[in-house]
C-alpha cells in the first residue's frame, strides 16, 4: 500500500512524537489525491502556523479500488491496520494508539473512516467523514460501489449481501455496546447527486442518540466535489486534533525513537515547502495483504 506523508515544520532533527492523521481518498483516487486536488499541504501549513491545530503528521495511503475493506482478493483493511499503521509508527515519530490517531476521508474514504472508527474504537480518537458513501441499505445506481471489486460476485455483478456485510450498520450495535467512543465530524453537500446528504444525516441521528456531545454534522452548500472537500477539511482538522494529544517528548509518548527518526539517510526525502516534506514510501506486502501499484 503506497502512501505519501506530510511532516510538520521542525520534525527533522527533533525529539517529539506527533499525532497522526490518516487521510483517505475516494474511489478512483490514489495517495496523491489529497495533495494534488485537495491542497492539503497549504491547509495544513496554514492551520499549524496559526496554532489552530498542533504540528502533526499526515499519512495519505493509496488504495484505488478497495473502499478500505477486505475484499475477496485485496485485503485493504488488514493491510491498513496490520502493516501500514505499524510501519508508520516504526518509521516516523507518531503518538501511538487512539490518543494520537485520527482518520478522515472523502466519499469512499469517508465510508472507510466511519467503518474504521466503529470497528476499532480502541485505536482511533476521532474521525471526519466528508460526503461519506454510507448508504444504509444499498448504493444508488450511479454509485461506483456497484462496480468495485469488494462488492462484486465472481461473475462481476453487484453483491448486495457483500455490501450489507461490510457496511457500517452491521457493526454499529457492537460499537454502541462497548464503552469507548470515537468523536465524529460529518459533512455533506446539500446538492450531492448520490443522495449522501440524507445518508449522512441518517448516520448522524444514530450517533447522536448514543454520543451527543461528540457527534457533529455540517450540511453545506454544494455537491459531491473537491470544492467541498478541500474547504471542509479545514474545520474537520480543527475538530479532529482537539480530541488527541499535542506533540510529546519521546519519553512521555512512550517508546524509543523510531528507525530513521532524524529523516536522514535513505528515506527518500523530498522538500516541498519551508519545513515541510513528503515521503513516498511503500509498505511491504504479505501474501494476504492488498497490493496496489
Amino acid at each position: 500500500m503506497v502512501f505519501n506523508v506530510y511532516l510538520p515544520e521542525g520534525y527533522a532533527g527533533g525529539d517529539l512524537r506527533y499525532p497522526v492523521l490518516y487521510l483517505l481518498h475516494g474511489a478512483g483516487g490514489d495517495e496523491s489525491s489529497w495533495a494534488k486536488d485537495g491542497a492539503i499541504q497549504a491547509t495544513a501549513d496554514r492551520l499549524m502556523a496559526s496554532g489552530a491545530i498542533p504540528p502533526a503528521i499526515i499519512v495519505m495511503p493509496g488504495c484505488r479500488t478497495c473502499w478500505w475493506v477486505d475484499g475477496a482478493a485485496d485485503k485493504a483493511e488488514t493491510a491498513f491496520w496490520s502493516e501500514l499503521v505499524p510501519v508508520v509508527y516504526e518509521r516516523f515519530r507518531t503518538i501511538e494508539g487512539r490518543r494520537g490517531t485520527v482518520i478522515a476521508g472523502l466519499s469512499a474514504g469517508g465510508y472507510g473512516a466511519v467503518r474504521f472508527a466503529l470497528n476499532y474504537p480502541d485505536r482511533v480518537g476521532a474521525v471526519a467523514a466528508l460526503s461519506p458513501a454510507v448508504y444504509a441499505e444499498a448504493p444508488p445506481a450511479n454509485s461506483s460501489a456497484r462496480t468495485q471489486p469488494p462488492f462484486l460476485r465472481v461473475d462481476g455483478t453487484f453483491d448486495l449481501a457483500a455490501w450489507k456485510t461490510k457496511n457500517y450498520p452491521a457493526v454499529f450495535d457492537k460499537y454502541c455496546s462497548q464503552t469507548q467512543r470515537v468523536a465524529f465530524y460529518l459533512v455533506s453537500g446539500d446538492h450531492d447527486h448520490y443522495g449522501i446528504a440524507f445518508e449522512t444525516m441518517t448516520l448522524f441521528q444514530k450517533l447522536y442518540k448514543h454520543q451527543p456531545d461528540i457527534s457533529e454534522l455540517r450540511i453545506v452548500d454544494g455537491g459531491h466535489s473537491w470544492d467541498i472537500w478541500s474547504k471542509s477539511i479545514d474545520n474537520a482538522m480543527r475538530y479532529l486534533f482537539s480530541h488527541v494529544d499535542r506533540p510529546l517528548p519521546i519519553a512521555a509518548a512512550g517508546g524509543a525513537a523510531p528507525n530513521g527518526a532524524s529523516m536522514h539517510g535513505g528515506q527518500g526525502l523530498t522538500g516541498v515547502g519551508p519545513g515541510v516534506a513528503v515521503v513516498a514510501s511503500k509498505v511491504r506486502q504479505s501474501p494476504a495483504s492488498a497490493s496496489y501499484p
